[in-house]
């Protein structure tokens, strides 16, 4: 029996996590903090995570208690380098 490295969808963690913030806004947000939004309705939280997922159905999860958004995470991603810009640095 051969078992793949990637487990089946159903297994793994989901993806975003979907809720109201301390003010009543929806918030959606990915696991390590570094994408999300807030959202005037649940509706359109669930069309980002659908968008940004490509509309699987187990990328999210409703958090029942206060879910807030920390920009500070997703500014701090923004500022990590990746490997496109690395390659484009030129070394003196």
């Amino acid at each position: 029996m051969k078992h793949d490295a990637e487990s089946p969808s159903f297994l793994r963690h989901p993806l975003f996590m979907i809720g109201q913030d301390s003010h009543g806004h929806w918030v959606a947000r990915d696991q390590n903090g570094t994408r999300g939004g807030l959202f005037v309705n649940r509706a359109e939280a669930l069309r980002y995570i659908r968008f940004e997922n490509g509309n699987r159905a187990q990328a999210f999860v409703t958090v029942a208690g206060v879910l807030d958004l920390d920009m500070r995470a997703m500014n701090v991603a923004q500022r990590q380098p990746t490997i496109e810009n690395q390659r484009d640095r030129k070394v003196a």
